[in-house]
């Protein structure tokens, strides 16, 4: 009688601690995201000295990459960004000891001002097609990204501010055309000049 009672309380404190542990990740993925304002351009471009560089998809990969491995982005999500016809990134998530393959598709556009925005396009984990945004959420809050990419879950976008990047030698990137269906892609990279 006693081997049982045990059984029984093993069972339902498992059983607890499995519904909790789905009611703390559906808390996550529901809850409202909080939204932060886009940055507004600060360069005053009379105090930079530009130079141009065109680039191409494949290049543009592996700087991307290289930059991801090291500065340790990955967080919970180990992940690769490819450049094609959109901005393609591949990853794997570990979920009760197993590795769900993540998915996700971005537009990106140039703006005015020198930055990015990435445009969701699909986005899925394993086999489901999740809403975009709580995927975009989860995300966000479990990486600690740098302080210029921001991700707004609600719109469904990243915003990327290549002027608040950080480059050595007091140079600042902007993206001037980033069309990758075309393979056209040009940077003007510029250093402060006055000191």
């Amino acid at each position: 009688m006693r081997k049982e009672t045990r059984w029984k309380a093993g069972f339902f404190a498992l059983l607890t601690f499995m519904l909790v542990a789905v009611i703390i990740i559906a808390m996550m993925l529901f809850w409202p995201a909080k939204q932060e304002p886009l940055p507004k351009s600060k360069n005053k471009e009379k105090d930079y000295v530009g130079f141009t560089v065109h680039s191409n998809k494949h290049d543009l990969t592996q700087i991307i990459n290289h930059y991801i491995e090291k500065e340790k982005l990955n967080g919970p999500i180990n992940y690769e960004i490819i450049l094609k016809d959109d901005v393609e990134l591949y990853g794997e998530i570990e979920v009760f000891s197993k590795t769900i393959d993540l998915h996700m598709t971005f537009e990106p556009k140039a703006l005015e001002n020198g930055d990015l925005i990435l445009y969701q396009k699909s986005a899925s984990v394993g086999k489901m097609n999740l809403p975009v945004s709580y995927i975009l959420k989860f995300i966000r809050n479990s990486y600690n990204l740098p302080s210029w990419v921001i991700i707004q879950p609600k719109d469904e976008l990243i915003y990327v501010s290549l002027e608040k990047m950080e480059l050595k030698g007091d140079m600042k990137v902007k993206a001037d055309k980033f069309n990758l269906k075309e393979d056209d892609i040009t940077l003007t990279f510029m250093v402060d000049v006055v000191k």
